[in-house]
């Protein structure tokens, strides 16, 4: 268990907005930051960070926190786990902890479980390459071969599983892994009751989520054989999902964000050798046929993609498929065409930074010169050839989203292949066209995502009934008068205000306390509680840290372990929308705030809730009086003392709110 003064140390320390920044583009926007949500698909921000207040907010998911609370939604870290994460980061050195018992192993989620294991099987191939004389002979060797630096192989965690047929599965047998769990990843295989390494006498490369955590393993084989596959990668599991996946993006992502511009590339060592060559803006789609998670994958730190293909690349056509759905995405995509002969991987290793550096500016085709290029060879002097080339061309433009850049595009594609520009415009509307009519089916066929934020509920009929009406919510379910409540507490807790009084002799003064000590007083005085769990549990701990003289900023709850209490506070705390301090900075307008008004604001606040608690109980006796037994009149008459004890209150109150009651 980290201790709660290194917590504190960590939460003071980290900054929400660089860590957020290494996952996603933030871009500033008055005094928070602003990017495309890390948790759905969209077009336009909605994701905001505030430095300020260390929290973050998702305006199309509901979600908030803290940045540990980040960690946990995007990476599935644990609490702990989190802040480990977030220590090593900023060197905040932590306690000794022990190792976790076969116990504790087994109470992690499954998907922890299966990180875990990951790791101890990157761990145990790399110290197979440096300390095993098969592994420093055979995969050590292999990669200095290669011309990959010792630095660069530590970097990307390279490694060798041995020849021995079932080396990983009895040292995983021997730390007590679930067999389950191990089989899941991918690491072992079972045929006939003998279980094997999957990846024997291959080299690794680890595959990396955007944390730094293992997903999955690529292994090659060293052997020549043509019927042995050259590549083994992870299967699908809980934790490793190919086509949402980019290797080398956990080394690239901070170089895609300066330079605006991700380098795409076919394999393993493609990534290593740009990356060795000083080129490190640069990921993989590991050999598979690239697909719109990837591309969106990549759109959180540019919307700038740059293809790099092999010179004898025969799948090249196969691949403007991809092309077309960077396009469909609304981003920028270039094309880079190595010399016949060459990959990425051996022109990075064969040249100068420079000369490669050179390369790609000098080389990089906008995608209609690229596919125009390409099918010329094949169409030579047919005029249909060519007519279904401009058509191929025209289609690719019709998926551009923006209407000006396609303007562009089409003015070029009628330069490029002499023919009217209306006629290429004419053509672009109709491929457009059926662009739309698809997108709209894909739309009909959405599932629509419940919003989980602490929004107050909708109801199912147009208009929402007076709360004496309605019945007391489930402890599942909050009150609206409840969470003001809580908001206040919460929000303006630490503030002083000053509030009518009267002092012993009945004589009116004004006397100072603070919004806690005021709400808190309130209900204890009246002897009332909050139904709803977490609310209640907030109060709770506002009026223990009054008894002890502490006074809790917004600040306190977000350290909280508990997320749910962290995702409220941070829900109060966010605010969608700035007011421009040009309204007062140019135009001199003075707006007023809730801090403005706040006396007003709690005794309003306090007032509401105890209302509605009166409503509830009013309700509840009218309840019991339908229900008595028709011979009890002594209790009909208690019942009906304490109903008209509580309509006078709540007259009280109302006259205090400035209602009018209606009979």
């Amino acid at each position: 268990m980290i201790p709660p003064h290194i917590v504190d140390e960590i939460m003071q320390t980290a900054r929400i907005e660089e860590v957020i920044g290494e996952f996603m583009i933030l871009k500033k926007k008055g005094s928070s930051y602003m990017g495309l949500s890390p948790f759905t698909d969209e077009k336009t921000p909605s994701f905001s960070v505030s430095p300020s207040k260390q929290i973050f907010k998702c305006f199309s998911t509901g979600k908030g926190g803290t940045v540990v609370s980040f960690l946990m939604e995007k990476e599935h870290y644990t609490y702990p786990e989190a802040l480990r994460w977030l220590a090593d980061k900023y060197g905040i050195v932590l306690p000794e902890e022990k190792a976790p018992t076969a116990e504790e192993m087994a109470a992690h989620t499954e998907k922890e479980s299966l990180f875990i294991i990951n790791d101890f099987a990157k761990n145990y191939f790399v110290k197979n390459m440096f300390e095993h004389d098969e592994g420093k002979a055979i995969g050590l060797s292999y990669f200095e071969e290669r011309g990959f630096r010792p630095d660069i192989i530590k970097k990307f965690e390279l490694g060798y599983c041995l020849n021995k047929g079932d080396g990983f599965t009895l040292a995983a047998q021997a730390k007590k892994y679930k067999q389950e769990y191990v089989e899941t990843v991918g690491l072992v295989k079972s045929k006939d009751d003998r279980k094997f390494d999957f990846f024997r006498g291959r080299v690794m490369f680890p595959i990396h989520s955007i944390s730094g955590r293992i997903l999955g393993f690529g292994g090659r084989t060293l052997q020549t054989e043509k019927k042995v596959a050259k590549y083994y990668n992870s299967p699908e599991s809980p934790i490793y999902h190919k086509s949402d996946i980019l290797y080398g993006l956990y080394f690239a992502k901070n170089d895609i964000i300066k330079y605006d511009n991700c380098f795409l590339c076919e394999g393993y060592t493609d990534v290593i050798s740009m990356y060795q060559a000083g080129t490190q803006n640069v990921v993989s789609s590991s050999g598979t046929s690239l697909t719109k998670e990837q591309i969106k994958l990549i759109r959180r730190y540019t919307k700038n993609i740059t293809i790099l293909y092999d010179g004898d690349n025969a799948g090249i056509k196969a691949s403007f498929r991809g092309i077309d759905l960077i396009l469909e995405e609304g981003m920028s995509v270039k094309v880079v065409l190595f010399p016949e002969g060459e990959d990425p991987d051996s022109f990075a290793k064969n040249n100068s930074t420079t000369v490669l550096e050179d390369y790609l500016k000098d080389h990089a085709q906008d995608f209609v010169s690229f596919k125009s290029e390409i099918l010329l060879k094949d169409a030579a002097n047919d005029p249909l050839k060519r007519a279904e080339l401009i058509r191929d061309v025209v289609s690719s433009v019709g998926l551009i989203p923006d209407t000006i850049i396609r303007s562009v595009y089409a003015q070029e594609v009628a330069a490029k292949f002499d023919i009217d520009e209306d006629v290429v415009i004419a053509e672009i509307a109709k491929s457009r066209a059926k662009t739309i009519e698809k997108q709209a089916g894909e739309t009909k066929r959405a599932v629509n995502v419940p919003n989980t934020s602490f929004d107050q509920p909708q109801t199912s009929t147009p208009t929402q009934k007076p709360a004496e009406q309605v019945k007391p919510k489930t402890s599942d379910e909050f009150d609206s008068s409840e969470f003001e409540l809580i908001r206040v507490l919460v929000k303006y807790g630490v503030f002083a205000i000053e509030i009518p009084s009267q002092d012993k002799d009945g004589k009116e003064i004004t006397i100072e306390t603070s919004v806690a000590e005021l709400i808190c007083h309130e209900l204890e005085k009246d002897e009332l509680t909050l139904d709803y769990p977490l609310f209640n549990k907030i109060h709770s701990m506002v009026a223990k840290g009054l008894e002890e003289s502490t006074f809790f900023q917004p600040s306190y709850f977000l350290r909280n372990e508990d997320q749910e209490l962290v995702r409220l506070v941070s829900d109060i705390e966010s605010e969608e929308y700035e007011l421009s301090p040009s309204w007062f900075e140019k135009l001199k307008i003075i707006t007023q705030g809730e801090k403005d008004k706040l006396p007003r604001l709690v005794m309003d606040t306090v007032y509401v809730f105890k209302n509605h608690k009166i409503s509830e109980l009013i309700l509840d006796i009218q309840d019991k009086i339908e229900n008595l037994d028709q011979d009890d009149d002594e209790t009909l008459m208690d019942l009906m003392s304490q109903q008209m004890r509580l309509e006078s209150v709540k007259k009280v109150i109302s006259q205090k709110l400035g209602r009018i009651i209606l009979k």
